[in-house]
């Protein structure tokens, strides 16, 4: 490979690097898993350079590499989920809690700064924030893994039927009639799992979510919920559904040990999230969830979050955070 071809490859996955890493997050459902995929797949551009004939894109040719890394990764790979797929909600009843599950059991938030943000289109945009929601990626696993990148590519990424085949190596009529069973799989799943259209929060919600919080008034929380909002807290399989009960369960004893948190910006899968802060006994406050929350009409309809316990402390890292805050604790 000469110097000038390794320099064409280097800049064509320099601009596709984002975008890869989405793509490959939708089909693995982990945030850590997108990026061992994507540098799977320049390792091998590198490999296959040489063999790379020019009769589709660079970028075509990257996302076929792709498609065919996170396949083979699937095939090693048990379903991820949400805790809503796991079981019926639960009562506020810390005691319920059950052990932690395995990280490989759920799917994780990916920070929005990881995400291909180009888009100029509203249209586009939004359908890039909806494809990427908790309800989305859950639904996407019900598919079996080429059936899950023939509809990404083709429904989410819009490209051409012909391209799509090409890309994995297949029939034009085989990639339409994937999607076709892909489309009717994901309309026989059950209500909880379909997607459903989520609104971008205003700041007057967030604010007003983030004070509630960080002074651990739970009527304050309660009242900015809808009233069939849900929190999940993986790795537990536990999840609670209902403003009341989700109050309740704030005020438990363990719960209640969040008192004095305090919150930090960020972005998670086009939604509004937060790095929470518990209070260390040692002084400041230590990580301990990264929370997404999903809103609707004006409330928060979902409050998912991911604990710190559940990976050490890598999604803190993946989001920019910091790994303490130093300070009184209060």
């Amino acid at each position: 490979m000469t110097a000038r071809v390794a320099t064409d490859l280097e800049d064509a996955f320099d601009e596709c690097r984002r975008e890869l890493t989405v793509y490959c997050y939708r089909m693995l459902g982990s945030g850590f898993e997108a990026e061992d995929a994507v540098q799977q797949t320049m390792l091998n551009a590198w490999r296959k350079y040489d063999s790379f004939e020019g009769r589709s894109t660079v970028r075509s040719w990257l996302y076929s590499i792709a498609s065919n890394v996170c396949i083979d990764m699937l095939r090693q790979s048990q379903r991820r989920a949400m805790p809503m797929e796991l079981g019926p909600a639960s009562s506020p009843d810390e005691s319920l809690i059950g052990s932690p599950l395995p990280e490989t059991t759920w799917i994780t938030p990916l920070p929005d700064s990881r995400r291909a943000c180009q888009e100029v289109d509203p249209a586009f945009a939004a359908q890039g924030r909806e494809s990427v929601r908790f309800a989305f990626l859950t639904a996407l696993q019900h598919l079996p893994a080429s059936q899950r990148a023939t509809l990404i590519l083709g429904e989410v990424l819009q490209f051409r039927a012909g391209e799509v085949a090409e890309m994995l190596g297949t029939s034009v009529a085989a990639v339409n009639s994937s999607i076709q069973r892909a489309r009717r799989t994901l309309r026989t799943l059950p209500f909880e799992a379909r997607p459903t259209p989520l609104e971008e929060p205003d700041a007057a919600l967030l604010r007003a979510y983030v004070d509630a919080f960080e002074r651990y008034d739970i009527d304050r929380l309660v009242s900015l919920l809808a009233e069939d909002a849900l929190q999940t807290m993986p790795p537990f399989a536990l999840w609670i559904k209902g403003a009341r009960n989700i109050g309740r369960w704030m005020a438990e004893p363990g719960p209640s040990h969040c008192r004095g948190s305090l919150l930090l910006p960020a972005r998670a899968n086009g939604c509004a999230a937060f790095g929470q802060y518990r209070c260390d006994p040692h002084g400041g406050h230590a990580p301990w969830a990264i929370q997404v929350l999903e809103t609707s009409g004006g409330a928060v309809t979902g409050l998912h979050c991911f604990l710190s316990l559940m990976d050490g402390g890598r999604l803190f890292e993946a989001f920019g955070l910091p790994a303490h805050l130093d300070g009184p604790n209060g």
